[in-house]
């Protein structure tokens, strides 16, 4: 056998890696020849507000279009929600969101997702492919964006996020503190703290039967809270039946609140029982583990879970040794018990069922959308062109054992606490066309959601909707049922009501308590007399010129944590019950100081109490960033509106900041729309500060004046339309 020397070897490897180089370039360039062709087939008209007009030959066209341009609008918005899917947040944070990345690997899985995308049906795999192809032709044709992590994006990624939700996975009561406090080996040191559920987070979807318009069409409201700039407004059109208007989740190729030329969909934030607890008898025989299962023995599955994270510029990897029974991943230990969760967070018929209800012609083609019973996380509030209304409370809601209270931990050791397949759509909460012609939700019970012709809880299982009344649904209620002849900007006017119901509790049974001890006692409240008053003549709306609106805002926050808590559990209070029970009970101690506290930190910080709720309730847009700044040196616009939890329809959360003295609003109103359905589409939206994501963009910011007034503009859904008003028309990468 002849002798390679050294430097034979060398040239070999030499000319195999210059065979290999020429190969990947020749790939490369045919690769992107592919995706310059492609993009050649879309076009994406800009108009006067910069929102993207996407149109294709075919709907995998449309998606490519549609990645492109959200991309160009804000791709580390895009990035970031793919991060965080991936549970890979502590290679750019650290690890202080290790045990984040921690929940969703166990509740996400990876393989899974690629799985699902090696058998989709070739319609799905063609989206999928071509979501890939978007995002990642734009990073070709844009080599001074520098990703944060995600260089590459795969065709499986939207596997990871099936719903369009903004919350990314379902885990009952369970926190990641526990999770932590199990994986870390401190379980035994930490005591159960159940999950904080007074967020405010949701929204509201209204929807009117011609019998209550003014023009004899339906009516659709689609107000989500969210995030803000958590979703922009694009369209999305193609030669094979599609044409969407709404608003996308950064990354995902669906419309998740819009509508088409048939009908419209408004989801809202649901509380139905999707994922539950179970109580594992864990035994370790011959130095394995082992959990009970019908009076046997079943071998804990053990899977080490490696997450790296950055730490002095350098990644560090640290591996976990990970737990499942036949429920699901071992999440925390109670009681001295182990306790695993079982939940459905990632489903391709999730992602099968965002897509083609927006495509849906009707209410028979909407309902056999919703007949796939795979969404997880959302109440549906629906109309159409025909005049059609509708309403269903979840979709995804698992048969079980209805003599069990399922929000609490069940017995993980037998079968009788298995799920048992799902229930039938017609089985779950639901309302079609109620005679009073009006629906809506707004995150609250839908034994409300038609006024009196709702569904009756009696007909229902109690995990079906263990949602209580929010000071929202109050509100809403209140107008729908008065409520005659809408139009677009009346339905806008309701939407925009800024009644703080929740005081109309409150208020009176601190006057009264103020006026019962300030006879017995001169001076120990002496100093809240003129608030007091104020307060006293007040009409409960927020305003952005009203000092009372200011009292009661920093009032109610200092106020027993129980009348924030607007998501429960079967069996308890829900808030406006609790609200009603505590003004009912309180004792002056509990209303009093509050407020005094209050006036004097007003004066503390401007001199006097008597501010206007604008001055200190702002909206600032300073930057791009995720995570923004705030600078009260700094222009900012003031807003009237105010917190959700008060019964505000058009919900504004602000928060004062890290070195500012004023409030600034971060959350609620995001994108809003009402729609009508005749025989052409006529619609409005706004959205929170603008489209772009850009500070150097005029979309970055040009819809902040029109949010502060809460003035809408016209939606241009016909092309003939964006074309009259196009400002850019272009195919992705010119």
């Amino acid at each position: 056998m002849a002798l390679i020397t050294k430097k034979t070897s060398q040239l070999l490897l030499l000319f195999f890696f210059c065979i290999l180089q020429s190969f990947s370039q020749d790939t490369g360039s045919k690769e992107i020849n592919r995706l310059q062709k492609l993009a050649q087939e879309v076009t994406i008209i800009r108009d006067n507000w910069g929102i993207a007009h996407v149109y294709g030959k075919t709907d995998a066209d449309a998606v490519f279009g549609m990645l492109y341009a959200q991309c160009e609008d804000d791709f580390k918005r895009v990035e970031m929600n793919y991060i965080e899917k991936l549970g890979r947040l502590s290679e750019i944070k650290g690890s202080s969101v290790l045990y984040n990345d921690l929940e969703i690997r166990l509740l996400i899985d990876v393989d899974e997702a690629k799985a699902d995308y090696k058998k989709a049906a070739p319609w799905l795999k063609k989206l999928l492919n071509s979501y890939a192809d978007g995002v990642n032709f734009y990073l070709y044709k844009h080599p001074e964006v520098k990703p944060a992590l995600l260089t590459h994006f795969e065709p499986w990624f939207p596997l990871l996020w099936t719903d369009g939700s903004i919350g990314a996975i379902s885990t009952a009561d369970l926190t990641t503190g526990e999770l932590k406090s199990f994986y870390s080996g401190n379980a035994d040191k930490v005591s159960y703290i159940e999950r904080e559920k007074d967020m405010q987070t949701g929204s509201n979807g209204f929807a009117l039967a011609p019998a209550k318009t003014a023009s004899g069409n339906t009516i659709l409201y689609i107000n989500p809270h969210t995030t803000f700039y958590f979703r922009p407004e694009i369209q999305i059109s193609s030669e094979e039946g599609l044409n969407a208007y709404g608003a996308v989740t950064w990354g995902q190729f669906f419309i998740y609140q819009g509508f088409n030329e048939n009908c419209g969909w408004m989801h809202t934030s649901s509380n139905v029982d999707v994922a539950d607890m179970y109580a594992e008898k864990i035994i370790t025989k011959n130095k394995k583990l082992f959990y009970e299962y019908d009076s046997k023995l079943v071998p804990v599955i053990e899977k080490t879970i490696t997450i790296k994270y950055l730490q002095k510029g350098k990644l560090i990897p640290k591996e976990f040794k990970t737990y499942f029974t036949n429920h699901g991943p071992i999440m925390a230990e109670r009681d001295g018990k182990w306790i695993s969760l079982k939940s459905n967070n990632r489903n391709m018929n999730s992602l099968v069922q965002s897509w083609v209800r927006t495509k849906s012609k009707g209410f028979d083609d909407y309902k056999k959308a919703m007949d796939l019973k795979a969404n997880t996380s959302n109440n549906t509030v629906y109309a159409d062109n025909k005049g059609n209304i509708a309403y269903w409370h979840g979709n995804f809601i698992p048969i079980r054992d209805k003599n069990l209270n399922w929000s609490k931990v069940v017995d993980g050791t037998t079968s009788a606490t298995q799920w048992k397949g799902l229930h039938e759509v017609s089985e779950t909460v639901h309302s079609y066309n109620p005679s009073n012609g009006w629906l809506q939700n707004c995150n609250s019970t839908p034994y409300s959601a038609a006024g009196v012709e709702s569904p009756k809880e009696e007909d229902y299982l109690p995990y079906m909707a263990p949602d209580g009344e929010s000071f929202r649904g109050v509100n809403a209620v209140r107008l729908l049922s008065k409520g005659e002849k809408y139009t677009l900007d009346k339905v806008i006017a309701d939407g925009y009501d800024t009644k703080l119901s929740i005081f109309e509790v409150l208020i009176p049974a601190l006057v009264s308590s103020f006026e019962k001890n300030i006879k017995t006692d001169t001076t120990l409240y002496a100093d809240l007399a003129e608030p007091i008053a104020v307060l006293k003549k007040w009409d409960y709306y927020a305003n952005e010129n009203s000092v009372a609106t200011t009292l009661a805002n920093e009032w109610g926050f200092t106020l027993d944590p129980i009348i924030r808590k607007t998501y429960i559990n079967e069996g308890e209070l829900d808030q406006v019950e609790n609200t009603v029970d505590f003004a009912k009970n309180a004792s002056p101690d509990q209303l009093l100081p509050q407020l005094q506290m209050v006036v004097k930190e007003l004066k503390t910080k401007y001199g006097t109490w008597q501010i206007p709720w604008g001055e200190i309730n702002r909206f600032q847009r300073l930057s791009g960033d995720i995570n923004l700044d705030y600078d009260d040196a700094i222009a900012s616009l003031p807003i009237g509106n105010s917190s959700s939890l008060w019964g505000c329809l058009p919900a504004y959360k602000s928060s004062y900041q890290k070195n500012t003295k004023k409030r600034y609003g971060y959350s609620g109103n995001s994108f809003v729309c009402a729609v009508e359905f005749g025989d052409k589409i006529k619609a409005k939206s706004l959205l929170a500060g603008g489209n772009s994501g850009d500070p150097k963009s005029k979309h970055f910011d040009d819809q902040a004046g029109m949010y502060q007034k809460g003035e809408f503009k016209d939606v241009l859904f016909y092309k003939e339309d964006v074309e009259k008003n196009a400002k850019r028309n272009y195919h992705p990468g010119e």
